[in-house]
């Protein structure tokens, strides 16, 4: 076997990988010494800019499996036919914490899936719970930047959280998610996935649909205690990533079955809440899940930052046959996330690996930018429309359009019968059982005890007393019992 030659960047062979170049034997380090030079300041270039969300993260490769006949509902290839098989991408994350932060911790988790189809990438961009803190997109740095490190203590600060809880009612659906059972996965195996947002599927005849993603766990849910999680934190802040890299690697391979909700378009308009509310969910008497197919991971990424760091997803990277929807939040992030990718990894992330796509030939219009490796030349032009046969438009667009009428400015969202920021919290916490609700009590008065301003406890309480009686008084008098004692 031939031996392996260490080289520079460029190509030459590396004489001595161990002792600088010097000036005599005790002389100072030589500027001409390249290896040297190259190899530190290419150690000072390895970090690129975390993630300002969802920064803390593990990925996989696996396929997705169609196992029920959903062609009636949409045009998309990969959906279009029980057994087919394609290609994806998972990346799962937590929300608040930086990339160094640990794995088993009170947070959502992202659900972020990319699937190289015959007709691009389409990537689906979800979390472990089916709704969300808030439902208009201009809150969401706000709403970031209150769950982050305080800008003068350098540390999450309970005041900068409830505070700004306290003044979004919205949020207390999520609050009850949150600090609940299920608010500290025990790993990424043992969750769910949703697509948590409306989103539209078109078929072959152009009819349209509203539907929401469910991916249920076939590993079963198992979540931790504050207790458990402590002392997961403490053996292995690297849990969730370690549990999922060994799975794989023995050949247990995680997997999830994909249900979707589906409600005719027709319906969304007098349907007693706003169906693109990000903080609602559709309840499964009215629109109950349909089975679509099944979700497996079966390889782990050879590199973790040119594989998981480096992923991106955006969930404006649609294919025929499915679609935004008017939902506020989905609508600010078909921007955000791919704005994101451009500042962190370049214009011309889409060429990397990872995110590049494997099924579908790439052929547009774009070009140059940092790090561009598709650029055309002698054979193409670099402009439309052109008499050189070129790459053209097709005239079908990807999705069904959409309805949108009145004056421009700014609005609130349409009011519908039940469109309350608190009665969906209160079913929730109705359907607990006595066990569950006392955990999730204790959990919130923890957190909430620690609030120094009394305003800001009390109208966090009032947000819980909304939502169902009992829920507000036990609280308070949870919370009331911790700051007296």
């Amino acid at each position: 076997m031939a031996t392996r030659v260490l080289t520079t960047e460029s190509g030459a062979p590396v004489a001595d990988n161990q002792n600088s170049a010097t000036a005599g034997v005790g002389g100072p380090v030589l500027l001409q010494d390249q290896h040297l030079l190259e190899k530190l300041a290419r150690f000072n270039r390895e970090r690129i800019p975390e993630r300002v969300v969802h920064a803390r993260g593990s990925g996989a490769y696996g396929y997705f499996e169609v196992t029920d006949d959903v062609s009636g509902l949409t045009r998309a290839h990969f959906l279009s036919e029980v057994g087919r098989r394609t290609e994806t991408f998972i990346r799962f994350s937590t929300v608040a914490d930086s990339l160094g932060g640990a794995d088993a911790v009170r947070d959502p988790r992202g659900f972020a899936l990319k699937f190289y189809t015959e007709e691009g990438n389409y990537d689906l961009v979800g979390n472990n719970t089916p709704v969300f803190f808030i439902k208009d997109p201009v809150k969401f740095p706000d709403f970031i930047h209150s769950q982050k490190r305080d800008p003068f203590t350098g540390r999450q600060e309970p005041d900068n959280v409830w505070d700004f809880w306290a003044h979004s009612p919205e949020a207390t659906h999520q609050i009850t998610w949150l600090m609940g059972d299920r608010g500290i996965p025990a790993s990424y195996r043992h969750m769910n996935g949703f697509g948590s947002h409306t989103y539209q599927w078109t078929n072959a005849e152009g009819e349209a649909f509203w539907v929401k993603y469910h991916f249920e766990t076939n590993q079963g849910v198992r979540s931790l205690s504050n207790e458990q999680a402590a002392e997961t934190v403490g053996k292995d802040a690297a849990s969730h990533q370690t549990d999922l890299l060994q799975a794989i690697e023995r050949g247990v391979y995680p997997s999830w079955t994909l249900y979707v909700q589906v409600m005719p378009v027709a319906e969304a308009a007098d349907y007693r809440f706003n169906p693109f509310d990000l903080t609602k969910v559709w309840p499964h008497a009215d629109y109950p899940l349909r089975r679509v197919g099944r979700l497996v991971l079966n390889r782990n990424p050879d590199n973790v930052f040119a594989e998981v760091e480096q992923a991106a997803f955006s969930p404006n990277n649609f294919v025929p046959g499915i679609g935004p929807s008017p939902d506020k939040m989905l609508q600010g992030r078909l921007f955000a996330y791919a704005d994101a990718h451009r500042y962190r990894l370049g214009v011309n992330h889409t060429h990397l690996p990872v995110n590049a796509p494997k099924n579908a030939t790439v052929d547009n219009y774009g070009r140059d930018g940092l790090m561009a490796t598709r650029n055309g030349g002698r054979r193409d032009k670099n402009y439309e429309p052109n008499s050189y046969a070129g790459p053209a438009e097709t005239g079908r667009p990807l999705s069904a359009p959409v309805a949108v009428q009145g004056w421009t400015g700014t609005h609130e969202a349409p009011a519908h019968t039940k469109d309350d920021d608190f009665f969906q919290a209160g079913e929730l916490y109705r359907l607990m059982s006595p066990a569950e609700k006392d955990r999730l009590i204790a959990t919130i008065a923890g957190g909430l005890s620690q609030v120094t301003r009394d305003d800001v406890v009390q109208k966090n309480v009032a947000h819980f007393h909304a939502a169902d009686p009992e829920y507000g008084r036990r609280v308070e008098e949870a919370v009331r019992a911790l700051r007296e004692g």
